[in-house]
Parts: C-alpha cells; sequence; structure tokens
C-alpha cells in the first residue's frame, strides 16, 4: 500500500506520484506518516520533507505552508520548495554566509525577525543538501 503525495507552491507542482512514507517538518513537530496514517490538518514549517520510495529516501525543503492528510492522500500547500538534488550547493552556502551575516547586523526587532527566517531557509535548504548525500 502507499501514499498519494502532491507538494504545491503557488507557482508549480513540486511533486505529484505515489510513496512509501515520508517525514514532515510541522508547526509542533515532525511527523512519520504510512499509509491508513489517521486523517489530520497541519501547518508545515521550514524545514525538510523526507520522502521514501522503496528503500531509497528523497527530500524536499519546505518554506512553511499546511498539509491536510486524508484517505491516503497527502496535499502539501507551501510557500516555496526545492527538491534537494536541484539545490546548487555554492550557492545554498553562499546564502547561508549571507543570512548569517544580515543577522549579525540587524538592528531593531523587525530587522532581527527577517534575518532569523532568512537564516532558516538557508539552513533548511543546506539541510535537503546533506541528507541526500
Amino acid at each position: 500500500m502507499s501514499l498519494n503525495l502532491c507538494v504545491l507552491t503557488p507557482n508549480r507542482i513540486v511533486w505529484d506520484s505515489e510513496v512509501k512514507e515520508i517525514i514532515l517538518s510541522t508547526n509542533s513537530g515532525q511527523i512519520g506518516v504510512l499509509p491508513n496514517h489517521a486523517p489530520i490538518a497541519t501547518g508545515v514549517d521550514i524545514g525538510i520533507l523526507r520522502i521514501r520510495l522503496n528503500d531509497q529516501w528523497l527530500t524536499i525543503a519546505l518554506m512553511g505552508g499546511f498539509a491536510r492528510i486524508v484517505n491516503n492522500e497527502i496535499i502539501i500547500l507551501v510557500n516555496d520548495a526545492e527538491r534537494g538534488s536541484d539545490i546548487d550547493p555554492q550557492e545554498a552556502q553562499q546564502t547561508l554566509e549571507i543570512a548569517e551575516d544580515s543577522l549579525s547586523r540587524a538592528e531593531g526587532k523587525r530587522q532581527t525577525i527577517e534575518a532569523n527566517l532568512a537564516l532558516k531557509r538557508a539552513r533548511t535548504r543546506i539541510e535537503a543538501i546533506n541528507a541526500i548525500s
């Protein structure tokens, strides 16, 4: 038995096929989803989606949104998403360094919050790359 997984952003379909299992970063922690999971709707945090296809694991960096799980169908709607295999490691590392620098120079509450979010997104992209290595 398998799950139908669909990952959508406002601009495109990132993933739409059957999977064996997923591990999803939610606002309250990570959850594992296997076939016949209880129905839920949850917020999706900035983090990694791990997808198991038979014996292979793939990653997708998710940039926050919502997920719905009902009757072995998982729909994940997120602000943005990138497959770990599509992320350029050098560009991701540069983005991380820029985000760290921005945080160190942030002044005031708003700049600090925005810099922390940029840093979390950059770290998530690096984690998606490293999880597939």
